[in-house]
């Protein structure tokens, strides 16, 4: 349930082409719908302009089949991360036609109505193993409603790659800095640019990168003013919190 769906809603029923026992009907999910081990937030789109979304992990195929289906019937967009291909192959059939799945980012996306895409999120990768992370941001941040540019494999060890690039990145609202091992590219992209940098931390690294925590630890102790870090591997996060900003240069009307 979004703006729009509810101001239809309340149109027709002041206009009489809606019954206000049919309109009732309609809205007897809000603000949430019981399935017993999940309670969807149907409200969710209304209250802060993006749709709940679905994290597979954990969650058997049956229980995301049954959520994704009651998510469809009452006309929210679709986002799923962390969703195995072998879960995506078992619920494939059901899916709408223009439903999108990302194998590399294990995401799975399916808007009602296209969205203008609005601004620029640049999305840069130190390296191509934290592209996964970085495919979840923009999953993310597009079915939000964002512009995306992707900048991949643009690290330290080879910082010109990097120089290549820094005319677009400057040209963004927001840029997402994604990097594994020492997580030092977040700091140099933050120190180059004036706009927000939002920091993720991966998984990716030999022993003493612990699964994530030094990079993190690199971009919390960050001298770069204006960046801020999410949780490791947390490319939905980053994509939400991007889009966010992203958002705050546009029209009250295209939010």
């Amino acid at each position: 349930m979004n703006r729009e769906a509810l101001k239809k809603i309340l149109t027709d029923i002041s206009k009489g082409t809606l019954s206000p026992e049919k309109g009732l009907e309609r809205l007897k999910t809000l603000p949430y719908e019981d399935l017993g081990f999940a309670r969807l937030d149907h409200h969710r789109a209304l209250r802060s302009g993006a749709p709940e979304v679905i994290y597979c992990e954990d969650k058997t195929k049956k229980q995301i089949d049954q959520i994704l289906k009651r998510l469809l019937k009452a006309g929210n967009d679709i986002l799923a991360t962390r969703m195995s291909p072998e879960v995506y192959k078992s619920i494939k059939s059901g899916l709408p036609a223009k439903a999108v799945y990302n194998e590399e980012g294990k995401t799975l996306s399916f808007q009602k109505r296209k969205k203008k895409k609005v601004g620029l999120v640049a999305i840069v990768t130190a390296g191509t193993s934290d592209i996964p992370v970085a495919e979840e941001a923009t999953a993310t941040a597009e079915l939000f409603g964002s512009r995306v540019e992707k900048i991949f494999d643009v690290g330290v060890a080879g910082i010109h790659r990097l120089f290549d690039k820094i005319d677009r990145l400057r040209e963004a609202r927001v840029v997402v800095v994604i990097a594994g091992m020492d997580g030092a590219l977040a700091s140099v992209v933050g120190g180059l640019v004036k706009n927000p940098v939002v920091a993720v931390p991966t998984s990716v690294g030999y022993g003493a990168s612990f699964g994530g925590v030094a990079a993190l630890l690199t971009m919390l102790n960050s001298c770069a003013p204006g960046l801020a870090t999410v949780n490791i591997d947390n490319g939905f996060g980053a994509g939400c919190l991007a889009h966010k900003i992203n958002l705050a240069g546009e029209p009250e009307e295209t939010q």
